[in-house]
C-alpha cells in the first residue's frame, strides 16, 4: 500500500472555516489520502467534493470527549451516514470504562456499528488517559463489539499517539482489526515508527508533510 493511503487527513479544530474544509478536501484529492477526517457539521459538503474520488468521508462521533449519551452517539452516527460519511470514528465514553462499566462501553460500541451499517467503524480510546490494563479491557471490548479499528488518540486531551501505544493495540487485537495512531504525529519518521509497530492508519493534521 502506498503511503498516502495510511493518512486520514484531518481538520476537527472548532473555528474550521468552510475555506480550510475546502482546501484540506483539495489536498486529499491531490495527494490521494485514505480519508478526510472532519466534524459532522461538515460532512455532507465533504461527500459533495470527494464523490468522483477515491477518498472517503471520515466523520468524528463523540468528539473530542466521549462523554455525552450513547443515544445522541447513535444519532449523530445514522445522520452523518445519511449525509455522506464512509467511515465512523467514534470517542469512547472513557469514564466508564475507566470506572469498570465494561457492559456499558461494549454496549455503546456495539449500537453504533449497527447504526453504521457497512461503514468504517474505528473507536477511540484515548490511551493517554487510560493504564496498559485499561487500553487492553478498551481494545478487547472493541473487538468484541464488532468495530473495525481501534484508535489512539483524538488529539484534543493531553497526549497523543506513542508507539508504545501502538504496539499495545496490536498485540491485543492481532490482525482481524485495524490500529490507527493519531494525534501527535508531525514527521516521517514518527509515521514510520507507528507504522513498524502495528499502525495500519494515520490521523493527522499534517498529512502533506508526512509523504514528502
Amino acid at each position: 500500500m502506498k503511503t498516502s493511503k495510511y493518512i486520514d487527513h484531518t481538520l476537527l479544530k472548532p473555528d474550521a472555516t468552510e475555506k480550510e474544509i475546502l482546501k484540506l478536501i483539495e489536498e486529499a484529492k491531490t495527494y490521494d489520502f485514505a480519508s478526510v477526517c472532519v466534524n459532522s457539521s461538515w460532512v455532507k459538503l465533504a461527500h459533495v467534493q470527494l464523490q468522483d474520488s477515491n477518498v472517503n468521508v471520515c466523520v468524528v462521533v463523540g468528539f473530542p470527549l466521549g462523554a455525552c449519551s450513547i443515544e445522541s452517539k447513535v444519532y449523530e452516527t445514522k445522520i452523518a451516514i445519511v449525509d455522506g460519511a464512509d467511515e465512523v470514528d467514534m470517542v469512547i465514553a472513557i469514564g466508564q470504562l475507566k470506572s469498570g462499566n465494561d457492559k456499558y462501553v461494549k454496549e455503546e460500541i456495539k449500537k453504533i456499528v449497527e447504526a453504521s451499517g457497512d461503514k468504517l467503524v474505528k473507536v477511540i480510546i484515548e490511551t493517554c488517559l487510560l493504564s496498559d490494563e485499561e487500553k487492553i479491557r478498551a481494545c478487547v471490548l472493541a473487538k468484541e463489539a464488532g468495530a473495525d479499528y481501534v484508535k489512539t488518540s483524538t488529539g484534543f486531551s493531553k497526549g497523543g499517539a506513542k508507539a508504545h501505544d501502538v504496539k499495545l493495540m496490536r498485540e491485543t487485537v492481532g490482525n482481524s482489526m485495524g490500529v490507527k495512531a493519531s494525534g501527535g504525529i508531525h514527521t516521517k519518521e514518527e509515521m514510520l515508527d507507528m507504522i513498524k509497530n502495528g499502525a495500519s492508519r494515520i490521523g493527522a493534521s499534517c498529512g502533506i508533510e508526512l509523504i514528502k
